[in-house]
């Protein structure tokens, strides 16, 4: 009767360790199990000398993330926009203060940068800043497998993402480097700057001058190559960002569906109830900063506000990057005026 007793629950045990096992184990296949990357692979053979049977075995050793897709979806349900809540993320004395260390450590960097590409030091600062506290937060996630996963299995984006796990692998092929062991942002994006392969192929320098661009490793790469990403996208030396703008009423809901490219002049938006003291002749779009429950802030930016933009296509994104490399910038002020040089290179006039 023992053994009676005794059979029933050990074979129900058995299956209830078989079911754990069996929900423990991965739920997802590799992608080399996946037609289009296989496709993909093949593709790249084609096009680009690799060897497809490399690639897929690449892809036998990446999963996909759904952490990756959670994070690259819009929320179910939207937060409103809202400049109140996104700028304190960016402008605090954290960063502020951050930036003034980075800058007063890497001043002849920075100055060499400008000097070359014409982008103001505060800036290039600024944009580091923004992107991963000078360095500190530059993403944990395996860039192959982000990739990957947005190119295979996020259908609204996957053009673009196989276009960048392309350039990723022809990166990583150029600079000899693996490609299981790089880290980066959740979208795929690397190093100090936060550029995706595709911008680091086409734009990234080798500004220490050791033959290699690495922008993980290499502060002076990372600011040479945010110099060379604006100048090359029309950043224009000693010219305005941005200024605050004063409205008559409610702007036409016309002029901020324009968009954030400038395509009137100054003086034509003062004919329609908004203005700003700076030269009418200067082409400029009407930027909305809205808070729920808050009055909107209106601003003007002009070319090299929407060059900004070119890295982070938000107009919030790129105000944060003005006002934090301002309040950068008065900060060096107030701490490196002492001579009349410093004076110069530091405050406004």
């Amino acid at each position: 009767m023992m053994n009676l007793i005794f059979k029933k629950p050990l074979a129900a045990l058995f299956l209830v360790t078989l079911a754990t096992l069996a929900n423990a184990a991965p739920t997802s296949q590799t992608f080399a199990d996946d037609p289009a990357a296989i496709e993909f692979a093949r593709d790249l053979e084609q096009r680009h000398g690799f060897k497809a049977d490399e690639i897929i075995s690449l892809f036998a050793q990446t999963r996909p993330n759904a952490k990756v897709v959670q994070l690259i979806k819009p929320p179910s349900s939207p937060l409103q926009r809202s400049w109140e809540r996104y700028r304190p993320r960016f402008l605090n004395d954290r960063r502020i203060d951050g930036g003034v260390r980075f800058w007063q450590e890497n001043s002849v960097q920075l100055a060499k940068a400008q000097a070359l590409y014409g982008v103001p030091a505060e800036i290039i600062v600024s944009i580091i800043g923004v992107e991963t506290e000078y360095g500190r937060n530059m993403g944990g996630f395996r860039v192959l497998e982000a990739l990957a996963t947005l190119a295979f299995n996020y259908p609204p984006r996957a053009e673009f993402f196989r276009t960048e796990l392309e350039q990723f692998l022809l990166l990583t092929r150029e600079n000899n480097l693996d490609p299981l062991a790089v880290k980066g942002s959740f979208a795929g994006a690397i190093g100090i700057p936060q550029f995706m392969p595709g911008s680091q192929r086409r734009y990234a320098v080798d500004f220490d001058g050791d033959q290699k661009v690495d922008l993980g490793n290499s502060v002076d790469d990372a600011i040479g190559s945010v110099g060379r990403f604006l100048e090359q996208h029309g950043w224009q030396a000693g010219q305005p960002i941005a200024v605050p703008a004063i409205t008559t009423g409610t702007p036409d809901p016309a002029l901020i569906q324009a968009g954030i490219r400038p395509s009137l002049k100054v003086g034509e938006l003062a004919e329609k109830g908004v203005r700003a003291e700076i030269d009418p002749e200067i082409s400029a779009a009407l930027i909305d900063l809205v808070s729920p429950g808050h009055e909107t802030e209106y601003w003007l930016g002009f070319d090299n506000f929407y060059v900004i933009t070119r890295y982070n296509r938000s107009s919030f994104y790129a105000m944060s990057v003005f006002q934090l490399a301002e309040e950068i910038r008065s900060r060096m002020c107030a701490r490196q005026a002492t001579t009349a040089t410093n004076r110069e290179k530091y405050c406004r006039a």
